[in-house]
Formats: structure tokens, C-alpha cells, sequence
């Protein structure tokens, strides 16, 4: 792909990610706003060609010893300063308020689509599938970089504009204040008109060429630096949730190697970055020193000539620095440009994903009065096949033992039943009224009626009902504890986490239940007692109980069997 092909393909997705909050239900506050910040940099660069003006006549006034217009000036110079002061604040206030607004429109409109239809689910399986195949750490990418995109993209924006209006409202000065540089060349002479403008433009470009040439490597530094900072602080919160099966494993010093490694390569390439920021500030900073002097070097012989006053010098220097800033935009702003660069990159590898993930293909799906596979076919994220042609039933009033050997497949046939399983074909009934139940069940930190009634809101239950849930599931101790708040998971052992997620079960009376190894952590007593009454509850909805467990502890619960047999690279399911 041609280069052109390449900056024409990043515009349009550049736009596509900024656009659509401007044409939102709040377009008209935000362009309301963004006009206000655009009259208001109007008004900046306006403030500036009269302090350029107030320059010529304050640097003659002192030349001249002209005491009365000094005074005068000095009272101008008052207004101006306040004037400017004014729009200074409140193009600052509205473009933080524009950038807020933006980033919150922003973030609810990726958390919706990340959380809808099981995309940050199925954005974790994609993870597995190919190494890059999907943005890592989306949490990053919605809380970061959505920030960093918003500010970023107002701030170069309006720094762009002001540039370009600056550049327009001071070029026109500065080329009426050059006059003409003539120079002699084998007997003839040769005129440059407005010479000090075509100083400015060759100065800058050169500058903008060496800048490129130095910086360019900052946008690939910068995207893999929040990858790997990312990267780094996700396994420090896998140590967090594992916390106790690491110590119990005395793998604190496996995980300080690990982290260490991690670390490593974010100091790698943060160092990486250093040096190549480095050369852009020496090559930046010069420039910069050098833009001082330049104007009056240039200057000087017309100054010393008697052809101008000083306060015509000093507003050639003032116009030349106004002129040199705006050509130099580029130069000044390439480090923020290459960040800008690299969280656009990185956001918009979000949106593909998210639009990858909703546009895949996946079973038929239908509600019944029972639950059924025809030609089912399982896929696990790297394309192998995992389950072939599944073609099984269970009727209303049924209760069925899925089993298996391990890894093939038991679970993700659940996942299937369950809808959130993205790689599959075929087509799959199930039952209106149908609860799930994993085997490491999710608790949310907050209170225990909250974590109970999880995803309902807890001020759809009473109490009566909570606690009632709570005895059913053999957790009566935790009756009174209702209103506490803790991090349920870490709290509770692997047992009563079992038994919550169970609890739940009995809170919300489901008629199908759906048990992923829901009791492998109970001991046998509990783990009958449980079972009875989970099959009473669905007996009495008119439902079935479809079950995952390892043992025959559980035969009395499940009149029937679906046993996954190997079949080649693949398994089969036998129904019985």
C-alpha cells in the first residue's frame, strides 16, 4: 500500500472514531462548543496581531523619548492584557469542558458495545486464538485512551487552526515590514520581495524535515509502551485474584520473576523512548534558541542602515516569531502527535475487533419448552474442532449427566446452551426460563444482598426471600449479614462461593438450570442435600437440570446421560 493509500486510510478512520459524538443526541451542545473554542482562538490570534501592532509604537515611543505616548501605550497595553487574560481562561474552561463531555459520551458508547452481546467475552476467547489477533487490555483502551484521544485530538486541533490563522493574520505583517533584499550577482541585481517571510518558510521547513527524520520512530515506541505498561500492571492483578492459590503454591518468587520480566521490557523500551525524545529536544531546543536571534541577524542590515526605527525591528522580530511559531507547529507538537498516533492506532484496532466480534458468525438460535442441538458443531477459538454434528434433546420434566473426559468439550456444549459461545454452527432450542451456574462463580465487591441478587438489582428481593435463598443453600451464617460489604470472592472459600452461586439459584427459581461442576468443592453430605432440592425446584417449574460432574455421585439426579466420546481429532456426543 502506497503511502498516500496509507495516510488516506488512517484519516478516514481517524474520523470515523471522532465524528460520531459530534452527530450524537448532544451534537448540538458540542458543536456549540467546539464554534465557541474556534471564536475564541480567532480572538487569541486577534489579540496578538494588536500586541504586535502596540509593539511597533511602544519601542518608538521609548526611541523617541516620547513620554506622552509611552504612558499612552502602557494603558493599551492594559486592555490587551486584559482582554487576552479573558479569552485565555475561558478557551481553556470550554475546550476542559468540550474534551469531558467527549470522553463520557465516548467511554458509555464503547462500554455498551463492549458489554453487549458478550463482546468482552468473546474478545478474551479471540485473544487465544492468534497472538495480535485482538487489542490487548480493553479496559486500557476505554479508560486511557479514550482520555488521551479526546485531549490530544481538541488540543492539536485548535493548536492546528490557531497556527494556520496566526500563519494568514501574520504573513501579510511581516511581508510589509521585510521590504526588499537585493543582492548583486555577476553585475546584475536581483530583488527578493518580502524576503523575511521566505526566511520563516525555509527555516520551518527545514526544521519539519528534521523533526520527522528524528521523531519517527516515537509512534511505534509510544503504542508499545502503553502495551507493555498495560501488560504489566494485568499481571499484578492476576496476583491480586490468585493471591491465595499462589501462596498456598509458594509461587511468590515465580511470580516475582514474571513481573520482573515485564517490567523489564516496559524499562527496555521506556529507555528506548528516552533516547529517541532526547535527540528530538536537542534538535527542538536548538531550533528554538536559534528562531530567537534569527529575525534580528536577518534584520539587522536594514536597522543599521537607518532604513527602519527599533520599534519597526522589534515588530519584524515579534512578527517573525509569530509566523516561525505557526510554521513550526509541527516541530513543537511532534512528540504529542506521535502519542496522538499511537492511542489512535490502538483504538481504532478496538473498533475493528468490536465490529470483528459482532459481525461473527454463530449458531441459530431459538426458545422452546426444551432444550436441543441439531448438527451442532464446536469450534474452539483457534478453528480446531472441538464437538461434531451434536444432535440431543431433553424434554421438559428431564434431567440429564453431561460427561466426558477433560477438555473435551463439556463445558463449552453449556456455553453453547447458554448463548455466549461465539464459535459454533448449527442450530440450538432452548428453554425461556433457563439460570446458568459456573463452577468459579462472579461475585461483584458491595454488599451481600447485592452479590446474591447479581445481576438483579437487590431492592427486587426482600429480605425474607434473601435470607430464605441463604438457608436453602446451607449458608445460614450468612442470614444476618446482608447490608456488609466485602470483596465476596476473596472472602468466602471455594465452597461457599459454590453454594452463594447456588443460593442465587434458589433466590430467582429458574425452571432450567444449566451446573457446570456448580458443587466439585462441596463435601458429599452438602452436595446431595443441594442436589435434591435443585431438583425438586425444577421439577416443580415443569423444567429439567442439565449437570457437568466427573463421578457417579450424582447418577440419582439424572434419569439420563450424554457422554462425549472421542471421534477422530474431535468427540462425539452419545445420548442415553
Amino acid at each position: 500500500m502506497s503511502k498516500l493509500a496509507t495516510f488516506t486510510t488512517a484519516a478516514r478512520r481517524t474520523w470515523a472514531l471522532a465524528v460520531p459524538y459530534f452527530r450524537s443526541e448532544d451534537r448540538w451542545k458540542a458543536r456549540a462548543m467546539l464554534a465557541a473554542i474556534v471564536v475564541l482562538n480567532l480572538a487569541a490570534v486577534f489579540m496578538a496581531v494588536q500586541i504586535n501592532e502596540w509593539n511597533r509604537t511602544f519601542y518608538d515611543a521609548l526611541q523617541n523619548k516620547d513620554q506622552v505616548v509611552f504612558w499612552q501605550q502602557l494603558g493599551w497595553f492594559t486592555l490587551l492584557a486584559f482582554s487576552a487574560i479573558v479569552i485565555a481562561v475561558y478557551k481553556f474552561y470550554l475546550t476542559q469542558l468540550l474534551e469531558l463531555r467527549w470522553r463520557a459520551w465516548l467511554t458509555n458508547h464503547y462500554l455498551g458495545r463492549w458489554l453487549a452481546m458478550q463482546a468482552f467475552y468473546r474478545l478474551e476467547l479471540a485473544r487465544y486464538a492468534k497472538e495480535g489477533a485482538t487489542p490487548d487490555n480493553p479496559d486500557q483502551r476505554i479508560q486511557e485512551d479514550l482520555n488521551l484521544f479526546t485531549g490530544y485530538s481538541v488540543s492539536l486541533s485548535m493548536g492546528l487552526l490557531n497556527a494556520v490563522v496566526t500563519l494568514v493574520s501574520f504573513v501579510g505583517i511581516l511581508w510589509g515590514l521585510s521590504g526588499d533584499f537585493d543582492f548583486r550577482i555577476g553585475g546584475e541585481t536581483y530583488y527578493i520581495a518580502g524576503y523575511m517571510v521566505w526566511a520563516a518558510v525555509g527555516y520551518c521547513l527545514l526544521g519539519s524535515v528534521i523533526t520527522h527524520f528524528i521523531g519517527r520512530p516515537l509512534i511505534g515506541l509510544n503504542f508499545q509502551q502503553q502495551r507493555l505498561e498495560a501488560d504489566f500492571r494485568h499481571h499484578m492483578v492476576r496476583v491480586r485474584e490468585y493471591s491465595e492459590a499462589i501462596a498456598l503454591d509458594r509461587g511468590e518468587g515465580v511470580e516475582k520473576l514474571h513481573l520482573d520480566l515485564r517490567f523489564s521490557h516496559v524499562l527496555a523500551n521506556y529507555l528506548a523512548l528516552i533516547r529517541r525524545q532526547k535527540n528530538l529536544i536537542w534538535f527542538n531546543t536548538f531550533f528554538a534558541q536559534a528562531a530567537i536571534i534569527f529575525p534580528f541577524i536577518v534584520a539587522s542590515p536594514r536597522y543599521f542602515a537607518g532604513v527602519i526605527q527599533l520599534g519597526e525591528l522589534m515588530q519584524i522580530s515579534s512578527a517573525f516569531g509569530q509566523v516561525q511559531d505557526s510554521l513550526a507547529w509541527f516541530i513543537d507538537n511532534y512528540t504529542t502527535f506521535a502519542s496522538w498516533r499511537a492511542t489512535t492506532n490502538r483504538l481504532t484496532s478496538f473498533e475493528d475487533s468490536l465490529k470483528a466480534t459482532a459481525a461473527a458468525p454463530q449458531a441459530q438460535r431459538a426458545e422452546g419448552d426444551q432444550l436441543a442441538a441439531h448438527g451442532l458443531t464446536l469450534a474452539l477459538p483457534d478453528g480446531r474442532t472441538l464437538l461434531e454434528d451434536v444432535d440431543v434433546h431433553l424434554r421438559a420434566g428431564e434431567n440429564v449427566l453431561l460427561q466426558g473426559p477433560s477438555g473435551s468439550g463439556k463445558s463449552t456444549l453449556l456455553r453453547a446452551f447458554a448463548g455466549i459461545w461465539p464459535f459454533a454452527r448449527g442450530r440450538v432450542e432452548v428453554p425461556r426460563d433457563a439460570m446458568a451456574v459456573p463452577q468459579n462463580p462472579y461475585f461483584p465487591d458491595g454488599s451481600l444482598r447485592a452479590a446474591l441478587a447479581y445481576p438483579d438489582a437487590a431492592s427486587a428481593y426482600s429480605d425474607e426471600q434473601l435470607k430464605a435463598a441463604l438457608e436453602q443453600a446451607l449458608l445460614p451464617h450468612l442470614a444476618s449479614r446482608l447490608d456488609d460489604e466485602d470483596a465476596w470472592t476473596q472472602k468466602l472459600s471455594g465452597g461457599e462461593r459454590q453454594r452463594l452461586a447456588l443460593a442465587r439459584v434458589f433466590l430467582k427459581q429458574p425452571a432450567w438450570v444449566f451446573a457446570d461442576e456448580a458443587t466439585s468443592a462441596l463435601d458429599a453430605p452438602a452436595e446431595r442435600t443441594l442436589y435434591e432440592r435443585l431438583a425438586a425446584l425444577v421439577r416443580g417449574k415443569g423444567g429439567g437440570l442439565v449437570t457437568i460432574a466427573h463421578g457417579h455421585e450424582l447418577d440419582d439426579f439424572h434419569a439420563r446421560r450424554w457422554q462425549l466420546v472421542p471421534a477422530g481429532e474431535c468427540h462425539r456426543v452419545q445420548a442415553s
